[in-house]
């Protein structure tokens, strides 16, 4: 029986999971895509928190083609985090392909600083 696409995406998550884990140094950078909007947050995952977050809901200036709004939330996010003193994440992309959005925003966080 084939698998839907959400059934495919937890599969992919759950293995990428196994090997991608937070810590307060180096936390899990850990992107979710709707149809309309993307987000990012960074997470310690050995004490359960998030340390910065940032969502094209959040951006009011960001204009033009969904990648675009993606790269301006990679920049974002980049810049919380640059603040708060984390320098390297581990990139999450929470079962999504590294294509489009996905990797647009990837590269807005790494030309704003993050190192990954």
């Amino acid at each position: 029986m084939a698998l839907t696409k959400l059934q495919r995406r937890t599969r992919i998550k759950k293995r990428i999971r196994k090997i991608v884990d937070g810590t307060a140094a180096k936390p899990r950078m850990s992107v979710f895509r709707s149809n309309k909007e993307i987000s990012v947050q960074l997470i310690d995952d050995i004490a359960g928190v998030m340390l910065a977050a940032a969502s094209s809901q959040g951006l009011k200036d960001a204009k033009g083609t969904k990648i675009e709004v993606a790269q301006a939330v990679g920049k974002a996010v980049a810049e919380k985090a640059v603040k708060a003193g984390i320098e390297t994440v581990a990139f999450d992309r929470n079962g999504y392909l590294y294509h489009g959005r996905v990797k647009s925003l990837a590269e807005g966080a790494r030309e704003a600083g993050l190192k990954f």
